[in-house]
């Protein structure tokens, strides 16, 4: 033990400090004179009729007994700060508030100030020092204590901005907390909306599939397609796009700084989509056979494909009134950190929609046996499926309100709109509506010409070439992007939002740089697997459609590796939106929907019937690397000329390099599997399993040699996940 601190004994009494000066020992007039040094003794001896027989006030010379069962842990040592100071020369000393009790064998300690200001008397250093005594293990024991996270440090570069030494500075008695730092909360949303994603998506194929079954993907189901993409087309057009970009950094800000969280402005918010969406679905039903003919001439130039084209939207177009409902819904759980209720509902939609083609299949036949088309097709077939499909996004939008009340968010019409920012949000979403109509047009333009091909090359026998085989091939594409970028940033876009807010370029750049790097690990193995492994994908999926399976096949692989510059795109837009620039996106698809729609037509015009949809598949990943380009370049300087270039190029480079080789041998061993087995259900499953394994067995290798960081954090994730 360490010699006993005198200075505090002395305090510890009561008593004044000795007068400067004196010699020790000598007397002071009006001052109680020090006690003197206790002779050497027994510490196994107690004098019970001393001031202090057990000697709680010197730390170091305790009994031995009662400091083995003194639990320092739950009444830590008293600190210097909290002894009574001295008080006047000539006045009678107080009396201790914590005299020792000789009754008491342990004594209680005073309270103890804040700060670091312990006297430990084993010589421990106050601010590094943490007790752990029988009082908190006792209280304790049944706690169930987390494990700690073998792979924590491969997330810290997204746990914290960067700290200044003085928040650095250990603290004297840190509080308990769970450990919850930012990377471990995105990890877990981004995984529970990945999760719902995937569930969404593999519903959204086996919709595709009981479609194709039921009315196969030739010209009749082009007219249901085009039906159904109608609401989607217009939902985006005057609203959707705004929802998405705008409003959710304006909640998160209406959350930080209004008085009730931001729940008046989500609700202002919701009337305002409300009587917006009511007023143009009633609008759109009407105008109906006008939308049929601006989409597609060609289906409009024959009477039966029109009338059923016609039904189906007056059906179909109701849809955008809940779809709109459902984005403004899941965006106000989304800015309170409830992501994952706007990633599960469409599961029940895709649901209802199965079931309802599954009915008509039931009541009519498959495709392959009924060969319905628009001219045989009945009234009540055609109710049907419009039916079915307007009541799949009702259920999607009315299921969002369990989640709502979950969150303690109560729904209400307000319609004191003037002066409650979402003025501010009109005059932001102004650009986003240039930048839907922008990309609207592309679509529309691409629509027209592929119905075009495809009713063309349909005639000369090629049936699957037409505007179904790319929504379908679209479709599947899609899917890596909207589990893995699409859950990530759809996590990160809040944090991202309230760095800007904060002027934190530094943040910023740092989230878009995660997101870009994070995401291709997944994006570039799955676009060269959709160049390699493309038509046993879609004949296997598809095979009920018929011939048409292999042109979709085609199609998808035309896709391919466009996916890399989409995912780009996507993250990069975000850093924008952040900002509340929505000014650059619109210029920026502008450029994306040019070069999709001028490369479009030059292959309408230029390739054969049957390969034109082909060339505007890859005119679509061929606009978006133009996109990019330009995007990249102004967001860089928008944050100051650093965006983090050489790290996600590296990342990239190393991945296309790992994916190369992987996407040969994969091609050759799936050609070589249908050259054997054929085409069918057997032969596509057998090549797509024998590709798989090829692909992924050269690209882990590969990257392997390459010494991917990015790659090898994930596999150490999943390892650990797994116990491994």
């Amino acid at each position: 033990m360490n010699a006993p601190y005198d200075g505090d004994r002395a305090q510890g009494t009561g008593g004044p400090a000795p007068s400067q000066g004196a010699a020790p020992g000598t007397p002071v007039p009006g001052q109680v004179p020090a006690p003197a040094p206790a002779p050497e003794r027994d510490p196994y001896v107690q004098d019970a009729y001393d001031h202090d027989p057990y000697r709680s006030q010197d730390l170091s010379a305790q009994d031995p007994v009662a400091e083995v069962l003194y639990d320092r842990a739950s009444h830590p040592p008293p600190p210097p700060g909290t002894y009574q100071e001295p008080g006047p020369l000539y006045a009678a000393p107080t009396a201790p508030s914590y005299s020792p009790d000789p009754r008491v064998w342990a004594q209680t300690p005073p309270p103890e100030p804040d700060g670091p200001s312990r006297h430990l008397p084993y010589g421990d250093h106050a601010t590094t020092t943490q007790f752990v005594g029988v009082d908190s293990l006792v209280t304790n024991a049944s706690d169930e204590q987390p494990e700690p996270d073998a792979f924590a440090h491969l997330y810290r570069d997204q746990e914290a901005a960067p700290r200044t030494p003085a928040e650095d500075a250990p603290v004297a008695a840190p509080a308990p907390s769970k450990p919850a730092g930012r990377a471990a909360n995105l990890l877990k949303s981004s995984a529970l909306m990945a999760a719902g994603t995937i569930v969404s998506r593999i519903t959204g194929f086996l919709k595709t599939l009981a479609i194709a079954g039921a009315i196969g993907v030739g010209t009749f189901n082009d007219t249901y397609q085009i039906a159904n993409t109608l609401p989607t087309m217009i939902y985006v057009l005057v609203g959707g796009g705004a929802l998405n970009a705008v409003f959710i950094p304006q909640l998160v800000r209406a959350m930080k700084n209004d008085d009730d969280g931001g729940q008046a402005y989500a609700n202002r918010l919701l009337t305002l989509v409300v009587v917006l969406l009511a007023a143009v679905t009633t609008i759109c039903v009407l105008a109906a056979p006008v939308f049929i003919t601006m989409m597609s001439p060609k289906i409009a130039s024959d009477p039966q494909q029109m009338d059923v084209a016609v039904a189906f939207a007056r059906y179909c177009l109701p849809t955008m009134f809940f779809m709109g409902v459902h984005v403004v819904l899941g965006q106000i759980l989304n800015a309170r950190g409830r992501f994952g209720a706007m990633m599960w509902t469409p599961v029940l939609n895709n649901i209802v929609v199965i079931a309802t083609f599954g009915a008509f299949i039931w009541a009519f036949g498959g495709f392959t046996t009924s060969g319905v088309n628009a001219a045989t097709v009945t009234p009540e077939g055609v109710r049907l499926l419009g039916l079915g499909t307007l009541l799949g996004l009702t259920v999607q939008a009315l299921a969002m309100l369990p989640y709502l009340r979950d969150a303690g968010f109560k729904p209400r019409l307000r319609f004191d709109w003037r002066g409650h920012g979402l003025g501010k949000a009109a005059r932001l979403a102004k650009w986003t509506f240039f930048f839907v109509l922008a990309n609207q047009v592309g679509l529309v333009v691409v629509t027209q010409l592929a119905t075009w091909a495809g009713s063309v090359a349909e005639k000369q026998g090629h049936p699957g070439t037409g505007i179904t085989a790319y929504n379908y091939a679209l479709l599947l594409w899609q899917m890596p992007q909207a589990i893995i970028t699409v859950s990530v940033m759809t996590a990160v876009l809040p944090r991202i939002s309230r760095s800007a807010h904060d002027g934190d370029a530094a943040a910023v750049r740092d989230d878009i740089s995660y997101g870009l790097r994070t995401s291709a690990v997944a994006i570039v193995p799955c676009a060269f697997a959709f160049l390699a492994l493309g038509v046993p994908m879609a004949t296997l999926l598809y095979a009920g459609s018929g011939s048409g399976a292999q042109n979709i096949g085609y199609i998808l692989m035309a896709f391919g590796l466009g996916l890399i510059p989409y995912s780009i795109q996507y993250v990069v837009l975000r850093g924008f939106y952040a900002y509340e620039d929505t000014r650059t996106p619109f210029y920026n698809t502008v450029i994306v929907a040019a070069v999709n729609a001028a490369v479009s037509a030059l292959s309408f015009f230029v390739l054969p019937a049957r390969w034109a949809v082909v060339g505007m598949a890859a005119a679509y990943g061929l606009g978006y690397a133009v996109g990019v380009g330009v995007a990249w370049r102004r967001l860089r300087t928008r944050l100051g000329g650093d965006l983090d270039g050489a790290h996600v190029m590296r990342t990239y480079a190393r991945l296309t390099g790992a994916c190369i080789p992987a996407a040969a041998v994969a091609g050759a061993a799936a050609f070589g599997v249908t050259q054997w087995l054929g085409s069918g259900v057997t032969g596509s499953a057998t090549a797509l399993l024998a590709g798989g394994i090829a692909l992924a067995a050269v690209f882990l290798i590969a990257a392997k040699r390459m010494r991917i960081e990015e790659l090898n954090a994930m596999v150490g994730m999943v390892r650990g996940r797994l116990g491994r």
